[in-house]
């Protein structure tokens, strides 16, 4: 029991954002997933790779395609607490052709990812 109130701590992570706080929130986190750890583990990292197809999605996608994808990564983000990502992903779905946006997408998914995979060790 200690290893997983260990891993669950939040790691220190100085990618994070420009307010210091952590890429996911785990008070709604923990709401979706009714404070079980494992399943917090498991919905993290398959949000991990729903958002890295995402963002592929929107760099190889039409106008109608980034919108939808954003739109699914916003709504996944915001189910975990991610908000950072779905602000970024509702910055896409009102404008898909903006490369700053789809950059600035990319750069708040990697941060989380890595979040997410130092809480995997």
């Amino acid at each position: 029991m200690a290893a997983l109130k260990i891993a669950f701590e939040a790691p220190d992570n100085p990618g994070s954002s420009s307010l210091g706080k952590k890429p996911i929130d785990f008070a709604q986190l923990g709401k979706q997933t009714m404070g079980d750890k494992e399943l917090e583990i498991e919905v993290l990292q398959l949000f991990a790779r729903q958002a890295r197809q995402a963002v592929a999605e929107i760099a190889a996608g039409d106008a109608d395609r980034r919108v939808q994808a954003a739109h699914r990564l916003k709504g996944a983000a915001l189910a975990v607490g991610a908000v950072d990502v779905a602000e970024a992903a509702a910055a896409i779905e009102r404008e898909p052709g903006n490369a700053i946006l789809a950059g600035a997408l990319g750069a708040a998914v990697l941060v989380t990812e890595l979040f997410i995979l130092k809480l995997c060790r």
